[in-house]
């Protein structure tokens, strides 16, 4: 086992995102000259504390090879799967090569490239003392739960909810075996909190910007542009 602490970014990237309506994957839309999977990729590798980083990929992914990256940390390959947690899974094997069960993982979607520095800064700070957590924000609307119909069936309290965001970190080990568990118990997962939590972990909620939006909609790239420029500003 290694003396110092790591941390490692594993980004799932084997998704086709069809509510894009697009001919290509969303994650290799345009955004601002470059693909939207660039600024994510690039955006996680600039923080300081990231060692390498892994993305997930569709064995079939012609995207990749021409993808033009400004990265000068390891970045490794892994086989996408079916689901999201069979791609982080994957991506965990693969990591489990370079890094120690202990190490810190920082699962983050590829469609979300406004993630900013300081929040995965502060995930750091605030759930490295605990078995990991994930960025969130605090719901600030009015939640309804409905029938299949549509129709309300009551109003929710909102004050201890929460919309999930990402990076997602927790411990390498205890990841990979919350997945498995998972997997085995026929769970398809969301999201590693989820995962995490089947295992009976309590991971850390650490609010973020609301700029942190995930690309899944046609007009979601014109808010990214301006969230990112916006960011360049400051």
């Amino acid at each position: 086992m290694s003396s110092s602490l790591n941390y490692w970014a594993v980004i799932p990237a084997a998704g086709v995102g069809k509510r894009m309506r697009a001919d290509v994957p969303k994650q290799y839309l345009p955004l601002c000259g470059k693909a939207v999977i660039a600024h994510t990729l690039e955006r996680l590798a600039s923080h300081a504390k990231i060692n390498g980083l892994v993305v997930a990929l569709s064995e079939d992914d012609a995207f990749w090879p021409d993808l033009d990256l400004s990265i000068d940390k390891p970045l490794w390959r892994a086989e996408g799967g079916v689901e999201r947690c069979h791609s982080v899974l994957n991506a965990l094997h693969v990591l489990s090569v370079h890094a120690d069960d202990d190490d810190w993982v920082l699962v983050h979607d590829a469609a979300r490239p406004c993630v900013r520095l300081d929040d995965i800064s502060r995930l750091i700070e605030q759930a490295g003392d605990e078995t990991g957590g994930l960025l969130g924000i605090p719901v600030r609307d009015t939640m309804k739960r409905s029938t299949d119909k549509n129709t309300v069936i009551d109003t929710l309290d909102r004050r201890r909810l929460w919309h999930a965001l990402t990076p997602q970190m927790f411990r390498l080990g205890a990841l990979r075996s919350a997945l498995i568990q998972a997997l085995e118990n026929e769970a398809l997962v969301t999201d590693e909190s989820s995962a995490m939590e089947l295992a009976q972990y309590s991971p850390v909620l650490v609010e973020g910007h609301a700029d942190n939006i995930k690309i899944t909609r046609p007009e979601d790239l014109m808010l990214a542009e301006f969230y990112l420029q916006q960011q360049g500003a400051e």
